[in-house]
């Protein structure tokens, strides 16, 4: 995944309207140790209680710890679960602008949790009135033209009944709008830049999932029905698909021991709105927004996504794809600096390796012990010849590289010396790594170690290993051709 590092540390240019039903979900969490005498139940002895903002409230929250600058609008009732939720959204310095009415209570979905595991869910909830809705439409036309993007999050409790006109006032301000929706008919959607159903909710709109070529085709339909530009359709264990009527990629699910999916829909339809506000194309924030709901199932309850784990899921990702030996070097960069961002420590070394050996596997273990994540500069082909002579290297750039990559200890393999970089030295390569610790084997001192000062005056360290002795790559080239 090709991706602009620039664009990940500016997620918070993002300004985000969430409008749609405001809940609040309550956990009352404790130990089970016995059945109930009245009745085959669990006796659940409740240790903590625990309010969280759910349902739109936990859109505008995961867009919040994105760093995305976000407003809420909903609809509460004059009670205590209506405080409780103004107070959690201060907490959380999220803006909101929440309609209070007496005439149905604050939606409140209570969870009772033993040993990680929901017991039961007790729902509170009355539909809100048309006339609740119809204030909230109008609120929403004075302040849509202060966001960027626009988020509808509709969980059919009667906040979004106006959806159709608030989405085509967004539209008239030049607003991007991305649904959630609920609603079966999907043209109350017109004009929504995204939707983004889940399996049921598509199947339940016209979609057919008989197969893949079916299922692009009934969404590029039923897009093309309701007036809508583009699905993300999450389809759980298999992924999400994002479908235009010229499109069509696929995102697999993230393989992640999945603790609970409660708000994993919220965090997909956040994640979203965030990536596309800051500036990645569509292809890229599906990309990340699929990383951010693999991150979230793997946490109890309506949870949320980091900045900082999202750098860390980002490496694990790149890694996994392999892409330890990258061309252009600018990717290799990127992913250097989204381990930067997560707080790991970088270390460099460099060297031919043309022939590896046992000296060489034990020098860069003790290279990566030093840091996190181990750069290994790789002398080029022709670089090798003019330190070494006409008949090296033994083995190519490729190969010396893949075999480097094989090591679990080697993070990126970079090469440099070019015949423009007549020197063969690293000194610019290391400079664009800036590594926190640069290491060098065999009997140097400091001061004449190549990129030692750049790398102390950075604030660096800069460290001397030994080869294992008796081992080196001339050696085993002479014992082969009998010369030792």
């Amino acid at each position: 995944m090709m991706l602009n590092f620039d664009l990940l540390q500016q997620l918070s240019r993002a300004k985000i309207l969430v409008v749609g039903d405001v809940m609040l979900d309550r956990y009352y969490y404790g130990d089970t140790q016995r059945i109930s005498p009245e009745a085959p139940v669990p006796v659940v002895h409740v240790k903590r209680i625990e309010d969280r903002a759910g349902g739109a409230a936990n859109v505008a929250r995961n867009i919040a710890h994105l760093d995305g600058q976000v407003t809420l609008l909903g609809i509460v009732g004059e009670d205590a679960e209506g405080d409780s939720l103004q107070r959690l959204l201060a907490q959380e310095h999220i803006q909101s602008s929440l309609y209070r009415q007496a005439a149905q209570p604050t939606i409140a979905k209570m969870r009772v949790v033993s040993r990680h595991q929901q017991v039961v869910r007790l729902d509170m909830e009355q539909r809100f009135s048309p006339a609740s809705a119809q204030h909230l439409a109008q609120v929403f036309a004075g302040l849509v033209a202060g966001f960027d993007w626009v988020v509808f999050s509709d969980y059919n409790k009667g906040s979004l009944a106006q959806i159709s006109r608030m989405i085509q006032t967004a539209k008239a301000a030049g607003r991007r709008v991305l649904v959630d929706p609920k609603q079966a008919d999907l043209s109350l959607y017109a004009g929504a830049d995204v939707i983004t159903p889940n399996v049921k909710e598509f199947l339940g709109a016209g979609g057919d999932m008989a197969s893949e070529a079916s299922m692009v085709a009934s969404a590029r339909a039923l897009l093309e029905q309701a007036g809508i530009g583009a699905m993300l359709l999450t389809r759980s264990e298999q992924g999400m698909s994002y479908i235009t009527a010229a499109t069509h990629y696929h995102e697999p699910a993230q393989v992640l021991e999945v603790s609970d999916v409660t708000g994993a829909g919220d965090t997909v339809i956040a994640s979203l709105a965030v990536m596309l506000a800051a500036g990645f194309d569509a292809e890229q924030a599906v990309a990340l927004a699929n990383l951010c709901a693999g991150i979230v199932v793997s946490k109890l309850g309506a949870a949320t996504v980091s900045p900082e784990e999202l750098a860390a899921k980002l490496n694990q990702y790149l890694n996994a794809q392999g892409d330890r030996y990258l061309a252009p070097f600018d990717a290799v960069l990127q992913h250097i600096g989204f381990a930067k961002q997560n707080g790991e420590r970088i270390v460099f070394t460099n060297g031919c390796f043309d022939i590896l050996h046992a000296g060489h596997v034990r020098y860069l273990n003790q290279a990566k012990a030093l840091g996190d994540r181990l750069v290994v500069g790789l002398n080029s082909d022709a670089s090798v010849r003019r330190l070494k002579g006409e008949a090296r290297p033994i083995n190519s750039l490729e190969d010396r590289a893949a075999v480097l990559a094989g090591l679990a200890c080697v993070d990126w393999v970079v090469p440099f010396g070019d015949e423009f970089d007549e020197q063969d030295t690293p000194l610019r390569l290391i400079q664009q790594v800036c590594p926190d610790v640069l290491v060098k084997g065999g009997d140097y001192s400091i001061d004449t170690i190549v990129g030692a000062d750049f790398v102390l005056a950075q604030g660096g360290e800069v460290k001397v290993l030994s080869f294992v002795a008796g081992k080196s790559t001339t050696g085993i080239i002479n014992k082969a051709r009998g010369e030792a």
